[in-house]
């Protein structure tokens, strides 16, 4: 990764546009400076499913080594688990309250839901299929088994059934379903196991239905008889449940059984104008989680009618919102086979290198009083942010210390910095994000844990999620206090930070430092309006700026001067964005976009986005940076990057920083390396076409085949050891 000093010159600002169409918040109103009828926009959740189509790709491609391929089938189950926890759970909630508002595609909430089910049996199926027909047979030939009851041997069996009498028996308890045991409240996401049974001297008037709750604490994949000297042979805990159910119920005899789980609204309702105290309102509700709305039933292929039907009626769930699968519940529970110590089966193991200016901790603000520093994670390490975290709880000069905190690692020795500097003396604020959703009980615990050990620990705007990712130092050098940052693409988690790709950028300019320390000051304190000379920050300036940036090349082109923008980021979905891409697109400006999940863009549509091409990235890592070029052609090439991504809750419902880079170097390497790459990739890269379908980068003979995160490795070694090899 390139550093050098600073350049002093400064870009020509955009030319504003007089026209409007839609307001911004806390800013004047952008339109686009033209609009068809014509235009057209992807689904939001569609385009969302078709991401996840993407990551069962990778689970798919045999070119992967097979633990790999068990850990994207994993995080597929994950994904869709999300998906219908929050976004079906909300659609569901307007058509549930008569909500008719239609969708930036034109689907009302009704018709997005036929289509999500549609679409989710399929992926389902595919998903299925790779684990029965590929991965299982795939991990036997490599001395992993899976095996059901009826592939055990009499030993294998027997150990079995002892493992149950030992292990399960004792922390299960059979539920019984029947006028004097009404139907039990079953967790969200819980595995359970739903019995059908008859009293043998009169089954056909004593046909009953018992539920049988799995714990968590139970291992969801159990090793047989794991003193075996040869290979290493499996059962899921549900089969060995289901062959020994009859011991709960003597006397009785089992038709079947099969196992179930049930997904509920998780998202959170909180009124934040209404609570007095926000974190304990987090906390309760939080609690009431578990008593969520039914959104979703997922059961074994094979129930019979009368266990479908009372299980349907008791969650009060259409058959549109039930999964009937062809093997074992929650996919996700494969995370542990891909934890296997077997590294033939893994990716080669990549070490991220710490070769940056910031290699010597006790010279960090040293180094930055002369220049930036830009990382690129997973290939720089992350060392440098928790280094810089560090120094500055340490340093005696340092009087201050202001963070953002939306999402870290269990045991953060970031949180720990920022105890031990508010235990050394310094002012420390720390901006928790309480709501970061499915970590707010973790935040919960971290936010007590910092106002314990005496930070001020605040939570940012009411009604916006503080997303943004930025660290602040002051320090007294001589008779000045020099202001020092840190922002960044992704949160303050070194675990994390080892699997996605974001951007690091540590400075000391003074025009980047204040709009920080005025940032600040309005999550802490009061402001109305805050004015930013530099960053672009959401919900003040961020959604007006970049739209003032598409505009700006959008007039160059129609002057006739080159025009060109790059976009990479993890989502677009604003409306107003669009068009006015869609707008600039007419005016003959080239335009890239890099957007690893949802796009509700429409490219290639003639007259339309006939200048638009959309890619999409799934690889290795999750691709997670945002970073953005605007040619500029009357001025300098202007390169952001930052929190956001182009969606209205990033402009509107959240407090994002997206920050410039100046150093020409820095910015270079951005437009040359980073995006450059990225568009050369034919290997990982999945191609938008204007009918909504991801296809593989067409090959072409001069055009050997690209990994653009295979190349950043490569890279980040080669730079490894010409330092290694460098004269002290």
């Amino acid at each position: 990764m390139p550093t050098r000093a600073r350049s002093s010159s400064r870009t020509a600002a955009a030319r504003l546009s007089e026209e409007v169409i839609e307001p911004a918040a806390h800013a004047k109103p952008v339109r686009p400076l033209a609009h068809s009828a014509k235009t057209t926009y992807f689904n939001r959740e569609l385009s969302w499913l078709a991401f996840n189509r993407r990551v069962l790709e990778q689970a798919q491609n045999p070119d992967h080594p097979l633990l790999e391929r068990i850990r994207f089938l994993a995080i597929v189950s994950s994904n869709l688990d999300e998906f219908f926890e929050i976004r079906v759970a909300g659609l569901i909630q307007q058509v549930d309250s008569g909500v008719t508002d239609r969708s930036i595609d034109g689907l009302s909430p009704a018709e997005q839901l036929r289509h999500i089910h549609s679409v989710v049996a399929s992926l389902i199926g595919d998903q299925y299929a790779c684990w029965r027909e590929d991965l299982v047979p795939a991990l036997a030939s490599k001395g992993i088994e899976f095996r059901n009851p009826s592939q055990l041997s009499p030993g294998e069996l027997d150990w079995v059934r002892t493992y149950f009498r030992e292990q399960i028996f004792p922390v299960l308890t059979p539920l019984a379903l029947d006028q004097a045991h009404p139907f039990p409240q079953l967790g969200n996401k819980a595995l359970n196991v739903i019995v059908s049974l008859d009293h043998p001297d009169t089954p056909e008037i004593d046909y009953m239905i018992a539920i049988l709750p799995v714990p968590r604490i139970l291992p969801r994949i159990v090793r047989i008889d794991a003193s075996a000297a040869s290979g290493a042979c499996y059962i899921f805990l549900t089969d060995v449940i289901k062959l020994c159910a009859g011991e709960f119920f003597p006397g009785y005899r089992v038709h079947g059984a099969w196992a179930f789980r049930v997904t509920r609204n998780s998202d959170l309702y909180i009124d934040e104008e209404e609570s007095a105290n926000l974190l304990k309102t987090i906390e309760e509700e939080l609690r009431n989680l578990r008593r969520g709305a039914a959104v979703r039933l997922e059961i074994e292929e094979g129930a019979d009618d009368p266990v479908f039907d009372t299980l349907c009626n008791h969650l009060k769930l259409s058959h549109q919102y039930v999964f009937r699968l062809g093997g074992p519940i929650n996919l996700l529970r494969l995370m542990s086979i891909a934890e296997l110590e077997r590294p033939d089966l893994k990716f080669a193991p990549f070490t991220p290198v710490n070769i940056s200016p910031l290699h010597v901790p006790q010279r960090v603000f040293d180094v930055l009083r002369s220049q930036d520093v830009l990382l690129h994670h997973p290939f720089d390490s992350f060392q440098p942010v928790v280094d810089f975290i560090e120094q500055a709880a340490s340093d005696p000069n340092v009087f201050a210390l202001k963070q953002t905190l939306y999402r870290t690692s269990g045991d953060s020795p970031i949180v720990r910095a920022l105890m031990q500097a508010s235990r050394n003396g310094k002012q420390v604020t720390a901006l928790v994000e309480l709501m970061a959703r499915f970590d707010e009980a973790n935040n919960i615990q971290w936010a007590r844990q910092l106002e314990e050990a005496g930070v001020h620990v605040v939570y940012g705007l009411v009604g916006h999620k503080t997303h943004c990712k930025c660290a602040l130092v002051v320090r007294q050098e001589g008779t000045i206090m020099r202001r020092y940052a840190h922002l960044g693409t992704g949160n303050y988690n070194p675990r994390t930070a080892r699997l996605y790709t974001d951007l690091s950028l540590f400075t000391s300019r003074p025009e980047l430092t204040a709009d920080i320390a005025n940032l600040f000051n309005s999550l802490t304190g009061f402001s109305r309006a805050p004015s930013f000379a530099e960053i672009l920050a959401a919900p003040f300036n961020l959604h007006r700026r970049i739209n003032e940036l598409i505009l700006h090349e959008a007039d160059n082109a129609a002057r006739g001067l080159p025009a060109r923008i790059i976009a990479k980021m993890n989502s677009l979905v604003d409306k107003v964005t669009i068009d006015n891409l869609y707008a600039a697109s007419a005016k003959g400006v080239s335009i890239d976009l890099i957007v690893r999940g949802i796009c509700c863009l429409v490219p290639g549509v003639k007259g339309l986005s006939e200048n638009i091409r959309v890619r999409s990235i799934v690889g290795r890592y999750l691709e997670h940076a945002r970073a953005f070029y605007f040619a500029n052609a009357d001025g300098e090439p202007q390169v952001y990057a930052g929190s956001a991504d182009w969606m209205p809750r990033n402009f509107f419902r959240r407090i994002e920083v997206v920050f410039p880079i100046h150093d020409p170097t820095l910015r270079q390497w951005v437009i040359d390396e980073l995006l450059a790459m990225e568009l050369k990739d034919n290997e990982f890269a999945r191609v938008l076409n204007p009918h909504g379908s991801y296809l593989p980068v067409p090959p072409t003979p001069e055009a050997p085949t690209f990994s653009s995160q295979a190349y950043f490795m490569a890279s980040a070694v080669h730079r490894a050891a010409l330092a290694a090899s460098a004269p002290a």
